[in-house]
């Protein structure tokens, strides 16, 4: 534990580092920007966005069709791994249909989504589903497949229907990967849909974010930008730590993914 507390205490050291010389430089060189901002003036400007409700009702925007987006495309990404992986017939008859589809940027599927969904939501929500569909599939399939044969032997044994299979044989086995593919899934949702935010749509932060450019306000901007920076680090560090709660040691190297 101390160990790990030391590693973060260092991790600081750099970023403290950065902001004390941007505040002194600015200070010093009494800097007058349209797209620069002292850090002092960005922790005035968030704390004050923070304090009318602003910044807290963007992210609540942001965050609302984040997970709802994730919850779609991750049940389907899931649904279509164990699939895959338990029926190796099915992967290999689907296996030119995914690949060509998967790397079809989520960003271009923007204006599509605007023209069915119109500006909000809906709109966010589909293009978040479709990025976060592929990290559930390709990972829980991967996972389904390394599952150790034997087990499968087991349950031919016992009679297990197929969806007694998944669910004694396959997702316990397969359940410390899928988790990693929804720490992934969550990280994709947040900026995809910060991405979506800032190119088209008109709500959460990244478009809060691209108001304040606009309006020639680089305290705010560089506010928001730090903003989306800490959600992405809580989120993330929310999800190892309970990984490693709920895994234990065998969360260790999926950790590091």
């Amino acid at each position: 534990m101390s160990g790990f507390a030391t590693y973060d205490a260092r991790g600081v050291v750099i970023p403290v580092g950065l902001i004390v010389l941007a505040e002194v430089a600015a200070r010093v060189s009494g800097l007058q920007s349209d797209s620069l901002a002292a850090p002092s003036d960005v922790v005035v400007a968030g704390v004050e966005a923070l304090l009318d409700g602003s910044m807290l009702i963007a992210t609540y925007q942001t965050l609302g069709s984040a997970l709802i987006g994730l919850s779609i495309g991750f049940g389907i990404g899931l649904a279509l791994g164990v699939l895959l992986g338990m029926f190796r017939v099915l992967d290999h008859l689907l296996e030119v249909t995914i690949e060509a589809i998967r790397p079809i940027p989520s960003v271009a599927l923007i204006p599509i989504s605007l023209l069915v969904f119109g500006f909000g939501y809906r709109m966010e929500i589909a293009v978040v589903a479709f990025a976060t569909l592929w990290p559930a599939l390709i990972l829980s399939r991967a996972a389904i497949a390394g599952v150790e044969p034997r087990l499968f032997e087991v349950a031919r044994a016992l009679q297990f229907g197929l969806l007694a299979r998944i669910v004694k044989i396959v997702i316990p086995a397969a359940l410390p990967r899928v988790f990693v593919a929804l720490r992934l899934g969550i990280g994709i949702s947040l900026i995809v849909g910060v991405t979506v935010e800032i190119s088209a749509n008109v709500i959460g932060v990244g478009h809060e974010t691209m108001l304040a450019g606009q309006s020639l306000r680089p305290a705010l901007m560089l506010a928001y930008l730090v903003w989306i920076g800490i959600l992405g680090w809580g989120v993330n560090a929310a999800m190892l730590l309970a990984q490693k709660h709920l895994f234990g040691p065998a969360a260790n190297m999926e950790a590091r993914l």
